[in-house]
């Protein structure tokens, strides 16, 4: 029986290299092209040039190219599925991130081509080294993908070359039925049936995905991204060493902005072909970050992608959602070091100091009316450069919940207390006004690296506080190495 599929998947198969074969003259042109293009990116490695130079030098959807997935990992979680490289194939060097998206045709409208787009061109030089887009053209219609992966082919040539680009298409044969599904929540059968078949585009999406990276994060194909959204992944993912987390969200829309540890895609993957007929596949997502112990949403303000299509794929309907949330420029998005933080302020239930620490939305510290002399420290895990702090104080809903009178203060020489670690030594660098202060070139005015930053209250107050957020930049940006 297995024979049988793979015989009938290369049958399929050829019959689609022979509709999508370009003259000759225009696929000679395209490869010294392309040739040309590939051997000026200096940074893809030498064995990786041979492997995609070979690439080029035969189809891409030529029987050499169709492989099972297990084949190219050793990760036995993976679902034994063929797929067929449109463009491009994988490298053997593991980047750091993987962005996933999956495409159909719509009746109306197609914003495939803009969000690879906006993909590569708000990204820098270096942090194209470290991504690889996988673009996963879902739709049962080949005449579809062979004319939009011929687009893909023209657009983003040097972009394939240098192996940051891949399309893939999974045949038919391996969806389970489409027909027949639950109908749950009175959906409409079509509205069950393009829902069902949306959660194994993106099973089969992660599961391609498995290797390629550290991280995945999911876009859906109607996005625009903010400028350098890379580098601010990197530092929210460095304050969050240490600490449990399954997904962080970057977006507070559909399955955009989504990012996952690599190592558990196999596992969602699985979860959502289970369960594909049962709900959406956003509403899975809940689910299956609990199952992973996940109890609440960790989602980052501002949002880094913005949904841009007018269309929906279901149906063409009109679909006008915005995130007001998006900011088109992400770079100023602080970098805490990782840190520990203590107070003597009564803690309002589990309002704790940590959350002050975050960028996490809607968390911040808020305490009871603190006294003169009371104190919220931050203690590094290692002495850091910092180039800007800045401490917004109280809410929008509790705007008198403000530190009336306080002062921040940088120090060095921790030691060792019964209290617990401290730093022996301070400088005042600003008072609090109308609650909130900020601090820029602090590096230039201090002359040493800091160990602690402190809240010292200089007032008795009344009301309560919340500290609404703390946020520091250090002046080169934290990235992470494996």
């Amino acid at each position: 029986m297995i024979l049988r599929l793979m015989w009938k998947s290369v049958d399929k198969m050829r019959c689609f290299r022979k509709r999508s074969m370009f003259p000759f003259l225009g696929f000679l042109i395209t490869f010294l092209l392309f040739f040309n293009l590939y051997m000026d990116d200096g940074y893809v490695l030498e064995a990786e040039k041979r492997q995609l130079g070979e690439t080029l030098m035969h189809p891409a959807n030529s029987e050499r190219y169709v492989h099972t997935f297990r084949d190219l990992s050793n990760f036995s979680g993976t679902i034994n599925v063929t797929y067929r490289y449109l463009a491009g194939i994988p490298l053997p060097r593991k980047k750091y991130l993987t962005i996933g998206l999956s495409s159909v045709k719509r009746k109306k409208g197609n914003y495939l081509l803009e969000t690879i787009k906006s993909i590569f061109d708000q990204s820098s030089y270096e942090e194209l080294k470290e991504i690889v887009v996988v673009v996963h053209l879902a739709d049962f219609d080949l005449v579809w993908c062979e004319n939009l992966v011929q687009e893909i082919t023209r657009k983003f040539a040097h972009h394939i070359i240098a192996g940051r680009l891949l399309v893939i298409h999974t045949p038919e044969e391996y969806y389970p039925s489409l027909d027949g599904l639950k109908r749950n929540y009175n959906d409409p059968e079509d509205r069950v049936r393009f829902r069902s078949k949306q959660n194994v585009d993106y099973a089969f999406l992660l599961n391609f995905c498995t290797n390629l990276s550290h991280f995945y994060m999911m876009l859906e194909d109607d996005v625009r991204c903010s400028r350098n959204f890379l580098t601010a992944l990197k530092k929210v993912i460095t304050s969050r060493e240490g600490s449990y987390w399954v997904m962080l969200e970057f977006s507070k829309l559909g399955y955009i902005g989504k990012l996952y540890h690599s190592k558990d895609l196999p596992r969602l993957a699985h979860f959502l072909l289970m369960f594909y007929q049962e709900m959406p596949c956003d509403w899975l997502l809940i689910h299956f970050r609990g199952l992973l112990a996940q109890k609440d949403v960790i989602r980052f303000k501002p949002s880094l992608f913005q949904h841009m299509g007018y269309y929906s794929s279901y149906k063409g309907a009109e679909n006008k959602l915005k995130d007001d949330d998006f900011e088109e420029d992400s770079i100023d998005i602080p970098d805490n070091p990782p840190a520990s933080l203590y107070t003597n302020i009564n803690v309002f239930e589990n309002y704790d100091a940590t959350k002050a620490y975050s960028s996490i939305v809607d968390e911040y510290f808020w305490g009871k009316p603190p006294c003169t002399g009371d104190f919220f420290v931050i203690i590094f895990n290692k002495s850091a450069k910092i180039s800007r702090i800045k401490i917004v104080t109280g809410t929008e809903d509790r705007q008198n919940d403000i530190l009336h009178h306080g002062a921040l203060e940088v120090g060095q020489k921790s030691v060792d207390t019964k209290q617990g670690r401290q730093c022996s030594s301070y400088i005042t660098l600003g008072e609090f006004k109308g609650g909130s202060i900020e601090v820029t070139n602090v590096d230039h005015k201090i002359g040493f690296d800091i160990e602690c930053v402190r809240i010292v209250v200089t007032a008795n107050q009344k009301e309560w506080v919340i500290i609404r957020t703390i946020s520091l930049w250090t002046t080169q940006p934290v990235s992470q190495s494996f």
